[in-house]
């Protein structure tokens, strides 16, 4: 293992640090976290009402409590009619310089709100039930993304342990991020003075390529759902007396969704789009050679599927700086066993857009409304009613030190060079922090690589990565504070 180069750190022991914290610290408080089924808002609905979330938080706030570096504050935040957000605030060290106080503070950002159960858990594996099977905890929420304020806690706390400097950190972890972040900016505004300027935003919610190598996330897509409703028919009809007279409203959704996606070639209408820089061009080619097939290898698809292209790098691109559409969600269709003989009066469908940085969300909201609603087939009822959407987000381009950091981290802890790749989700604060805090730096990576499943069943953690990912924290928060 490598040294920590012009941070002083020495690598090897912190590296032992961050091992033995883990192993005895952040796994216990994880496996406790992964035991309460805090879904979001979006999926418990009564999340005040069950407590979830509160015991979510108060697990995380007494283990930061339990883990205080000097003249640290933990406090739970709680506004009326929105789910409590966790805030840190840690000091400078005592060894950073008045530079590193005035330049800003390290912001670090998490999440404590969970996806739902979802079905087809492996046997002896369960949402809530935490399982550490062959170097991976199993189970919702440990990697997406209940380790992050352990993980940013531990990187200080490494740090502190060699007397190593780094600047003012303020830490938050919000409760609704997993239905669009929508209580986050008004804490923001509430925390504005008390955050202060920031310098580097360090947030590890973001998918990792391999195991073997530090992954930085370069663009994150934007979301817009919305619900397309055909409506053909008043009630249910016979399909024997009404059928040939009446087009299903099936033939009519499926029509209408030809209209923004051509089922061939998967294109989407024109105003999804936008151009892609030639960096993110190259990194998603430089990540292909790495990755080669493992870009759709780490899908558990059906035999004999395969991905739309055999371009690794096309397919990144694809999930990256291409808009998609997925159909999520349906009704009006009876189950298959109370499926009966009969036309029915109409159906639903909830459609997922993944946008492009640098695509409008309102603007793309009105193009699909308006592709779908003009000239209905047969006069039908056709209507698509959008729910507030997200932007997407592109990083801005990282400093010397930011660079020299990442890499360094990542030869020092994974022994490989560090990686850059954009990532098809998204993570509404990262847009909303550089429209705050213009010239921020951007750490932006996560545990979730091949396999890891989040929002699926299965989810795990791989442990050695979130070990490592810690230590790559700690290394890139020390030069921080040397730049500064």
């Amino acid at each position: 293992m490598n040294t920590g180069g012009e941070t002083g750190i020495d690598a090897q022991r912190l590296m032992r640090y961050v091992e033995a914290a883990w192993d005895e610290s952040v796994l216990p408080a994880l496996c406790e976290y992964i035991r309460i089924p805090n879904k979001s808002a979006n999926f418990d609905p009564d999340w005040e009402r069950h407590g979830h979330m509160d015991r979510a938080a108060e697990l995380l706030r007494g283990w930061c409590a339990a883990q205080a570096l000097p003249g640290m504050q933990v406090e739970i935040m709680r506004l009326p009619g929105r789910s409590p957000l966790l805030f840190v605030e840690v000091p400078a060290s005592a060894g950073a310089g008045t530079d590193a106080a005035a330049s800003g503070c390290v912001l670090m950002y998490g999440h404590m709100d969970k996806q739902p159960e979802f079905t087809g858990w492996h046997e002896g594996l369960a949402p809530w039930t935490p399982v550490i099977r062959d170097g991976r905890l199993y189970g919702r929420g440990g990697a997406d993304d209940g380790y992050a304020v352990f993980g940013c806690l531990t990187a200080l706390r490494a740090l502190a342990e060699q007397g190593i400097a780094y600047a003012r950190c303020v830490i938050i972890i919000e409760a609704s991020e997993e239905s669009g972040s929508p209580d986050l900016p008004v804490y923001i505004d509430a925390l504005h003075e008390r955050i202060g300027a920031v310098s580097l935003v360090v947030c590890l919610d973001a998918e990792c390529g391999n195991y073997e190598q530090f992954w930085c996330t370069t663009s994150l897509r934007g979301n817009l759902i919305g619900t397309l409703r055909v409506e053909i028919l008043s009630e249910g009809v016979h399909s024997g007396m009404a059928s040939g007279i009446v087009p299903s409203s099936f033939r009519i959704i499926r029509s209408l969704l030809e209209r923004i996606e051509n089922a061939q070639t998967g294109r989407l209408i024109d105003a999804l789009y936008v151009a892609i820089p030639e960096e993110r061009r190259r990194q998603a080619q430089a990540a292909a050679k790495v990755l080669g097939t493992q870009v759709y290898d780490k899908l558990p698809l059906v035999e004999n599927m395969q991905p739309v292209s055999d371009d690794p790098a096309e397919l990144l691109l694809n999930s990256t700086w291409r808009p998609t559409l997925s159909t999520i969600g349906a009704a009006g269709l009876p189950s298959l066993q109370d499926a009966g003989n009969v036309l029915r009066p109409g159906t639903s469908l909830k459609l997922s857009f993944r946008l492009p940085p640098g695509v409008n969300p309102q603007v793309a909201a009105r193009a699909i409304a308006q592709t779908l609603e003009h000239d209905p087939p047969c006069g039908a009822d056709v209507r698509f009613e959008s729910e507030p959407a997200t932007g997407g987000w592109d990083a801005p381009a990282s400093a010397p030190w930011l660079a020299n950091a990442i890499q360094g981290a990542s030869q020092a802890y994974f022994g490989k060079d560090a990686m850059y790749m954009g990532v098809g989700g998204s993570i509404p604060f990262m847009g909303m922090l550089s429209e705050r805090y213009p010239g921020t730096q951007f750490l932006v990576t996560g545990v979730l690589g091949p396999h890891a499943n989040a929002h699926g069943p299965n989810e795990f953690l791989e442990i050695a990565t979130g070990k490592k990912v810690t230590a790559c924290v700690a290394h890139v928060v020390a030069a921080h504070a040397r730049a500064a």
